[in-house]
């Protein structure tokens, strides 16, 4: 179905992730409705593809409490501007991309003004603080999900729902060459190769890189041949990593690469990383992991009281079953790290089964999500469309 109509989709995305995101579905939609016009907030990705947007991007991208109620005054005022211009300007639509904190309060303020809004990217709300689905069932008339598990959570509270699957899974091919990327990579194409993620974020290589260290220096002694690699995603997580390994009292030989994190995860045997999003590109990799995270005291005791699963890590979540280990806070010391990783390190049967469990994973989620997105966009647009005349 091709409309020439010309209209306005509202999308609002608050960080990278939501960026790229937002871009892809701006094309899908785009080839259905191509003299639509597309406004909100978005980055460089979707700005490339013709989205207006009102303020830059990263004024939304605020980690931490601190730094959030530092800038709350601002990111109010924001909101205020976003709401007001559709409200003078009615969109067919308004899709908020991830940033629920930011964007489920605005989707709630245009669905009672009569807009019609969805959401993209599930906030983690069938984990903790679940009584926010009652918020989210008045803020939108639909949820696109990434995974089926976040799918049936919604379901069971009767919030209508399509789950789209990832775009991580259309992008990353069935079986990725190994040898290439170890080539491209300049690595040694007959010795094992360990890549160590142990963050993205200051405050994560902090907590976790001395600790994986370790359990890489635990590790080199046992397997002295292993290559260590780690990506670091800007500069300054490289320097940081630099100083953390300038400290060791033995020198350990760690190849940081600038960026190129799936790169480095394609190379490896294994994989060390901290719970996240890497976990399931690594997943769909088809890598063994082992996932370690650390938290201090006072919020893993929070945390262990209020998160509503039993697994923290992606692929468990969406098997649910524990196909990779998790060693989480005390569990998380360099000999169980390596001792895990070292087990994982000998193909055999266990590793085959392991990397079947995953390619089933990859192809539950490989269904053309930007596409999937935009088809279950379609009968809220046109009902916003027809509902203005």
């Amino acid at each position: 179905m091709i409309s020439e109509r010309a209209f306005t989709i509202g999308i609002v995305a608050g960080e990278a992730s939501g960026d790229i995101l937002g871009a892809g579905l701006i094309q899908s939609l785009r080839r259905r409705y191509p003299n639509a016009r597309f406004a909100g907030i978005g980055g460089e990705e979707m700005q490339a593809e013709g989205f207006h947007s009102l303020v830059p991007m990263d004024r939304l991208s605020v980690m931490g409490l601190v730094e959030v109620l530092e800038r709350l005054r601002e990111l109010v005022s924001i909101r205020r501007r976003v709401r007001d211009y559709f409200l003078a300007t009615p969109p067919a639509i308004v899709i908020g991309i991830d940033s629920p904190d930011f964007t489920i309060g605005l989707e709630l303020q245009l669905r009672e003004a009569g807009i019609r809004t969805a959401h993209y990217v599930s906030p983690s709300v069938w984990a903790w603080r679940r009584k926010r689905i009652h918020k989210i069932a008045r803020a939108v008339d639909k949820m696109l999900t990434l995974f089926p598990f976040e799918a049936r959570f919604y379901e069971e509270h009767d919030v209508p729902v399509a789950c789209v699957g990832h775009p991580l899974a259309d992008a990353i091919p069935m079986e990725p060459n190994t040898q290439a990327f170890r080539q491209s990579l300049e690595l040694d194409a007959s010795a094992p190769v360990l890549a160590i993620l142990p963050g993205s974020r200051a405050g994560e290589v902090e907590r976790l890189g001395e600790l994986f260290l370790a359990a890489a220096r635990w590790l080199q002694f046992r397997k002295p041949d292993l290559q260590l690699v780690i990506p670091c995603v800007n500069r300054a997580r490289q320097m940081q990593l630099e100083a953390l390994l300038d400290a060791m009292d033995v020198k350990l030989p760690v190849r940081l690469v600038l960026g190129r994190s799936r790169d480095v995860m394609a190379a490896a045997d294994v994989v060390l990383l901290a719970s996240g999003t890497a976990t399931l590109e690594a997943m769909l990799l088809k890598k063994p992991m082992v996932v370690g995270y650390r938290l201090n005291s006072f919020t893993y005791f929070l945390a262990s009281h209020l998160v509503k699963v039993p697994h923290v890590a992606l692929p468990n979540l969406l098997a649910r079953r524990e196909l990779v280990p998790e060693l989480l806070q005390d569990k998380a010391t360099p000999e169980a790290l390596g001792q895990a990783v070292l087990d994982r390190l000998t193909p055999g049967p266990d590793i085959d089964a392991l990397k079947e469990a995953f390619s089933e994973l990859h192809d539950m989620l490989r269904r053309n999500a930007n596409e999937r997105a935009a088809e279950a966009l379609v009968p809220l647009i046109e009902g916003g469309v027809d509902g203005r005349r």
